[in-house]
């Protein structure tokens, strides 16, 4: 990526007050963006957006995907070029109590989101991210591709590929590169990531949250399906991808609008007993885990992305290995309980990633 392009861009993040929102933010303000973020208040206490202080160098509007007005207010003021749609229900147990409000927020605010840049004009560049599990999983060994079905058996996974299918309609029917970007002047993708990691998740039913959560009280983890196996990576790693696009739609949005996958390399897909194996032995001080033994909702057993697309056409790829990003972690948790200053914590392991000079 280069550093020097986002000097200055107006950026807007939705879901900024969220675990991958709050990094991000960090990052572009670090590169001189002008940021800023419609979103929820943060959704767990205590939370990266305000032990980092994402927001002391950001405009912030809280609000709602499903409130249209306040969104399509919040978009006219703001005036962005470059908007990243992070904000959604992400929580796959979640989505089993709570499916209405899964399907309203991931679906409808998408759409909400889609019209309110369309009315306001002047945005340049629209990245909607989703997930992983918006393919329709099949437990193959091999990963996903672009292009293979979208699907899913519960409402997170489904409420995501629905979200694509949206992401296609107003590509195909509003901003339509066939008609010239002259006319509506929006270039449209879909990022799809890998199970992205980092230190600052706190929020519950994820395994690295839990795994911390468990290691800092000195509780043993539990685990629900430890044969799991999913395609693990650094969100930094995520995050470069998305910006790296952007980049690129920026300068060429026909050419590089549509669906994209960035997931790590075949071997860091690692089963949910590696990583916690790993991670209570490198933590120490007598951290151990445990199987859960209720009955659990389905889970995915098998899932990978291909990311060839993004490797071969955007130069893109993973600088961390699992091992060095669940380092990493562990780093982030004991700077943490050390009380040491979160924001430069943060910035520093962006600048050690990315190759930046410290900011």
């Amino acid at each position: 990526m280069n550093p020097e392009f986002w000097a200055g861009k107006r950026v807007l993040i939705t879901g900024h007050t969220g675990f991958k929102g709050s990094w991000l933010s960090l990052w572009l303000q670090a590169l001189g963006a002008n940021v800023a973020g419609y979103a929820l208040s943060p959704p767990t206490s205590p939370n990266l957006f305000e032990v980092a202080r994402v927001g002391d160098g950001m405009h912030t509007c809280f609000g709602d995907l499903r409130d249209f007005n306040t969104l399509a207010g919040a978009i006219r003021e703001m005036q962005p070029q470059i908007v990243i749609h992070m904000a959604a229900q992400s929580l796959v147990r979640y989505s089993y109590q709570n499916p209405i409000e899964t399907y309203a927020v991931n679906i409808l605010g998408t759409v909400h989101l889609f019209e309110a840049i369309r009315k306001a004009g002047g945005v340049r560049v629209v990245i909607n991210v989703t997930s992983d599990k918006c393919y329709e999983n099949q437990e193959w060994v091999w990963g996903y591709r672009e292009n293979d079905p979208l699907g899913g058996h519960d409402p997170y996974s489904t409420s995501k590929a629905c979200a694509e299918l949206v992401t296609s309609a107003y590509r195909n029917t509003y901003f339509n590169h066939s008609i010239g970007l002259e006319q509506h002047g929006v270039a449209l993708s879909s990022v799809r990531a890998g199970n992205v990691i980092g230190g600052g998740d706190w929020a519950e039913d994820r395994l690295i949250s839990d795994i911390m959560r468990a290691m800092m009280t000195q509780r043993p983890v539990m685990i629900r399906n430890p044969n799991a196996i999913r395609p693990w990576q650094h969100v930094i790693g995520a995050l470069s991808g998305y910006l790296m696009l952007a980049e690129k739609m920026w300068e060429d949005g026909p050419e590089f609008s549509g669906g994209w996958n960035f997931g790590p390399a075949d071997e860091d897909a690692k089963s949910v007993q590696w990583i916690v194996e790993h991670m209570t032995s490198w933590w120490g001080e007598g951290a151990s885990w445990r199987l859960e033994e209720e009955p659990q909702p389905h889970e995915a057993g098998w899932l990978k992305l291909d990311s060839a697309k993004a490797r071969t056409r955007l130069g893109w790829s993973l600088r961390w290995d699992v091992s060095t990003a669940l380092y990493s972690i562990i780093d982030w948790f004991r700077a943490y309980l050390r009380r040491e200053d979160m924001h430069d914590v943060v910035l520093k392991q962006i600048a050690s990633y990315a190759g930046h000079p410290e900011f």
